[in-house]
């Protein structure tokens, strides 16, 4: 007898947990903001092997950014490397027309991480060794 309530308990969260997620309450916010962006010009996308560099494998389209940046326009580009284990990391570069560098960050696919897509911005974009924000 006691198992029935358990079985329906189960139940019960099972299908909140489909409500939940068909309401959009599990969404990520981050993955939502990339994905209604409005689209910059392409930088192009590099895809990096274990122990590869940026600045050795991306050299063209890292000089497309700071085209960009040097003129005044948008650009974007876009980075997947993996991480010690081997699990992807998708990192999207974003230029605006006023100089600051956005980075969205895609870690879903990283087992040993929150997989969750993460976000940071800077207005003083360094370009070398790699493409971050001065801190």
């Amino acid at each position: 007898m006691a198992a029935v309530p358990v079985r329906a308990r189960l139940v019960a969260v099972a299908a909140t947990a489909l409500v939940a997620a068909g309401c959009g309450m599990l969404n990520d916010p981050v993955k939502e903001r990339w994905e209604s962006r409005t689209e910059f010009s392409r930088c192009g996308e590099v895809s990096l092997d274990q122990g590869e560099e940026m600045r050795k494998q991306a050299v063209r389209e890292i000089d497309c950014l700071q085209q960009a940046l040097k003129s005044g326009k948008s650009a974007e580009l876009k980075v997947t490397q993996p991480t010690v284990e081997g699990d992807p990391i998708r990192e999207y570069y974003r230029l605006t027309p006023q100089g600051r560098l956005e980075v969205y960050t895609d870690s879903t696919d990283d087992h040993y991480s929150d997989q969750k897509w993460s976000f940071a911005e800077c207005y003083t974009p360094e370009w070398l060794p790699e493409i971050s924000c001065d801190r």
